[in-house]
């Protein structure tokens, strides 16, 4: 196969790629504005959630391991 041909070929299956990736996005089913609007809430309650059970965490281990071995300044 020369150079000529392989640049053909790359371009037909690049080509043959981007129809594919059309075809797939029309098969989609994409969510209503309802279900956008409460997987995005969802998702901004449970990430603020998490965060602040680890920030709590986080403190309570802090104040534990203070109690067992504080820190001496001096």
């Amino acid at each position: 196969m020369n150079e000529q041909q392989k640049r053909t070929a790359q371009s037909i299956a690049g080509g043959d790629f981007v129809r594919g990736v059309i075809a797939e996005l029309r098969r989609v089913t994409w969510p209503t504005r309802e279900e956008w609007i409460s997987a995005t809430i969802l998702t901004i309650s449970l990430v603020v959630g998490i965060g602040a059970f680890v920030f709590i965490v986080d403190q309570l281990f802090g104040w534990l391991f203070n109690l067992i071995h504080p820190v001496t300044r001096g």
